[in-house]
């Protein structure tokens, strides 16, 4: 997993981690995170680009906080955050089960934000690419995506369905195919080659780039990432596509069997924000308040996200004053 760092990272990162050592040694037992004298995110990589580039750097300059971030699938993230591997003050990430599992050790609430549909980004150059542009302008059915995926020779790139949301709901996604379209019973085989075929896996931040790079003819993606990479993509009806919380009863339809006997069953993707540790830090408060903002909301819509009417999950009596107020603000304007 590549993390990134913006602001005062590495300075402020150590010191946070030496501190934990020394309450360890001391036998400290309590799950409070270290602190950190800005908002220390961590989120799903999906969001890099967004964040680093805008959400960070805009937040800082409103509040005089510090920023530092680092990306990588949200259900490894939040394994190393209840490992105690990673102490961020902040997660923000895709589906609401990593933040829950969490819970209540380190949060007991979260707010819904936003939501970014699954597409299949292509790579303009690939031989494969006429056919897929087809496809994306309505040219060709659907159907011509998932016979030349499964096509011999394509080189299609995913993340791991065992770390990251997005790698479960692209699998899920081939399998609401094959039924919906009526394609093939063996499509997914074919497509995928298991489940975990490695050849295919990539950390979300690496998949981009070599997709770019033309190692890859598609990838799997969120329409905010190709739209904010530029890259072409075909997109896909809203009951495949995961980025219709109305429709989370049609997505539940999909399950998956990971590694390890644990099967798991399509959800809405949708990105949501929680505060970790119980005694939340003021950059923190700050952060998550920001996020809610108008000036916040309009740049997730222009990164091609969804926006959703933001909405509180858990216990809601423990989410700061600062939050709830400006969660009240964003409930009144539209998306």
């Amino acid at each position: 997993m590549r993390r990134t760092r913006a602001g005062r990272g590495p300075s402020a990162w150590g010191t946070a981690v030496v501190m934990a050592a020394l309450l360890a040694a001391c036998g400290g037992s309590s799950t409070a995170l270290p602190s950190h004298p800005g908002a220390d995110v961590a989120y799903a990589g999906s969001l890099q680009l967004l964040n680093e580039k805008t959400i960070g750097p805009a937040f800082s300059k409103r509040t005089g906080f510090p920023y530092q971030g680092r990306g990588g699938g949200s259900i490894g993230l939040s394994k190393e955050i209840a490992a105690k591997e990673l102490t961020p003050n902040v997660f923000e990430s895709i589906g609401a089960a990593p933040i829950k599992s969490l819970e209540p050790r380190f949060t007991t609430w979260y707010i819904q934000l936003a939501s970014s549909p699954v597409v299949v980004a292509y790579n303009p150059h690939s031989k494969f690419a006429p056919v897929l542009q087809r496809v994306a302008r309505g040219q060709a059915p659907l159907s011509e995506l998932f016979s030349t995926m499964a096509a011999p020779g394509f080189r299609l790139g995913r993340t791991n369905p065992a770390t990251d949301p997005q790698g479960q709901a692209f699998a899920e996604m081939v399998s609401l195919a094959t039924s919906q379209l009526h394609l093939p019973k063996d499509t997914p085989s074919k497509i995928l080659g298991g489940v975990a075929n490695s050849p295919q896996i990539f950390s979300e931040t690496a998949l981009d780039a070599r997709l770019q790079a033309g190692q890859l003819d598609a990838a799997s993606a969120f329409a905010s990432q190709a739209i904010q990479l530029g890259l072409p993509y075909v997109p896909l009806p809203g009951g495949m596509n995961f980025g219709n919380p109305s429709l989370k009863a049609l997505y539940a339809h999909a399950s998956l069997a990971l590694p390890g006997a644990k099967t798991v069953h399509g959800v809405p993707l949708v990105v949501d924000v929680t505060i970790l540790g119980h005694k939340p830090t003021g950059a923190a408060s700050a952060f998550v308040s920001y996020l809610l903002s108008p000036t916040a909301r309009h740049a997730m819509q222009n990164a091609g996200y969804e926006l959703l009417k933001p909405a509180a999950f858990g216990n809601t009596a423990s989410i700061p004053k600062e939050i709830r107020s400006a969660l009240a603000r964003a409930d009144s304007q539209r998306p």
